[in-house]
């Protein structure tokens, strides 16, 4: 555990709502197949992936704008009052090879209402079906044409799980590139290592009602196609120090049922040592990505959170 101010827990006790949906989670048949085997047949069979709808209820309580980048949707999402101070580049998580949830688009809604900003959703297309160099080329492409109609240093990369990962490669090629830099990352439940080779997991996997060692490795392999999963090119995690420095502000929120959590606190180390401010929130017994379950205290305390980070 991380000590000094680096890393805070924020619930020492999980809220009778968040302990409900775990229980309901665990129920339910996951997400991702708790085996390697199981998960690679999965995409073997499946049909072509589909992004869950937007509500179209948002269509009166946002300013909505669609458009076509690098051949795929992109979706932002305004204040009815007119666009935010903050933009948010928001990458969906789904370990690189699902589309969008349908519980993507409340948690975005609940960022513009509480925050007050605006929000961009690449809706990217997925691997195996794509190439992982097709979702980086649609993420440099949106920040590009944000940065053009927006202060860089009004925006904010954002993002959950594997969209956590987009979202920070994405900055740390921004910060090699010398040119328009956002100025907040904001990280949930990012995942930082394709390997998993941290030990420490072992210890976390059995809480973790969504993610399992062996099946994120396979994920991680197909992601990463010809190249090292363990490498830095692949998993931020391993990125150099002096890279590192580059970053701007950075918040990440894990919850410590999370399997990202081992590693969410060793990147903030990092980060702390590489001179960034940075913090790491933890949440006692929070699932994946516990912030998509809005409702919840725990939820609602990360967007509050998020709304004094892009105050300061």
């Amino acid at each position: 555990m991380l000590q000094g101010s680096t890393a805070e827990l924020r619930s020492e006790r999980a809220s009778l709502l968040m302990r409900a949906v775990v229980w309901l989670m665990k129920r339910r048949k996951p997400v991702f197949p708790h085996s390697p085997e199981g998960f690679r047949e999965k995409l073997a069979r499946r049909e072509p992936p589909q992004d869950a709808p937007m509500p179209a209820k948002f269509e009166q309580r946002f300013t909505v704008e669609r458009r076509t980048v690098e051949g795929q949707e992109v979706v932002t999402l305004h204040p009815k009052s007119g666009p935010g101070e903050w933009h948010m580049l928001y990458f969906h998580g789904g370990g690189f090879v699902l589309p969008m949830f349908d519980v993507h688009w409340p948690l975005a809604a609940k960022l513009v209402e509480t925050c007050g900003l605006s929000i961009t959703l690449p809706l990217y297309n997925v691997v195996p079906e794509s190439p992982a160099s097709v979702q980086d080329a649609l993420a440099h492409a949106c920040f590009a044409q944000l940065a053009e109609a927006h202060a860089p240093e009004r925006i904010v990369l954002c993002g959950d799980s594997a969209g956590g990962h987009m979202a920070l490669a994405l900055a740390l090629r921004l910060a090699r590139a010398a040119g328009p830099q956002p100025g907040r990352l904001a990280l949930f439940a990012p995942w930082l290592d394709l390997a998993m080779k941290d030990e420490a997991m072992r210890a976390v996997e059995p809480h973790d009602a969504m993610l399992k060692i062996g099946t994120l490795r396979a994920a991680g392999e197909i992601y990463a196609g010809t190249r090292d999963p363990a490498s830095a090119e692949c998993s931020p995690l391993y990125t150099p120090t002096e890279q590192l420095a580059q970053l701007p502000p950075t918040r990440i929120w894990t919850g410590r049922h999370d399997l990202f959590i081992v590693d969410s606190r060793s990147f903030a180390g990092k980060l702390r040592d590489a001179g960034v401010d940075a913090k790491l929130y933890e949440y006692e017994a929070a699932p994946h990505v516990f912030m998509a379950i809005t409702p919840t205290r725990e939820a609602k305390d990360v967007f509050a959170l998020m709304k004094g980070f892009l105050g300061s």
